[in-house]
């Protein structure tokens, strides 16, 4: 695996190492011990597939709160999605920053968002499927999101949004005076 800096702390883009030949290429997807090497969490508690019928299928922006917050390795499997990360670590400098990165079937990058990002992504083709290892277990009463509109954050999509839930719809701004539980 090929791990490339972002500008911020702690997240990858991570590139798969093809080991190519007449058959096609072999690579490894993870790695507990490069993982570690990078200072990356390595623990996969649960697996995700998210499954989008239509282009323009917006999820997003989501988070855990502490203790139960998460990081994640997303892959898009199937497809491709504009994937969308935005820094809610108030110590940070990247502090309410965001960075997006196409993430397709076609480039196998994956991209490693650690503790403390909300994440959300836009397909931008039918029928795109995504794969997301979890460092935590899902908790519902620590869920929380905001709006994946919210002027403060900016968030610039690429293309036009075209079904959104009602849930993420009703998201309401990102709560400045309230970021706890999101700190390193």
């Amino acid at each position: 695996m090929i791990f490339h800096n972002t500008g911020f702390s702690g997240v990858f883009i991570i590139e798969l190492k093809r080991l190519e030949d007449e058959r096609g290429f072999f690579a490894r997807s993870f790695c507990q011990r490069e993982f570690i090497e990078h200072g990356l969490d390595p623990c996969v508690a649960q697996c995700n597939i998210s499954y989008n019928k239509a282009k323009g299928t917006l999820r997003g922006m989501h988070w855990q709160e502490a203790p139960y917050a998460e990081a994640k390795l997303v892959r898009c499997t199937r497809g491709a999605i504009y994937d969308v990360i935005a820094d809610l670590r108030s110590g940070s400098p990247t502090f309410l920053k965001w960075m997006g990165i196409e993430l397709s079937a076609e480039n196998r990058n994956a991209l490693y968002v650690p503790k403390g990002f909300a994440h959300g992504f836009l397909t931008l083709m039918d029928d795109t499927e995504v794969f997301y290892q979890m460092s935590e277990f899902y908790v519902p009463e620590a869920a929380r999101g905001f709006r994946w509109n919210d002027p403060r954050i900016n968030i610039i999509w690429p293309e036009k949004i075209n079904v959104i839930s009602a849930k993420d719809q009703a998201l309401p701004e990102y709560p400045l005076d309230n970021r706890e539980g999101l700190d390193d």
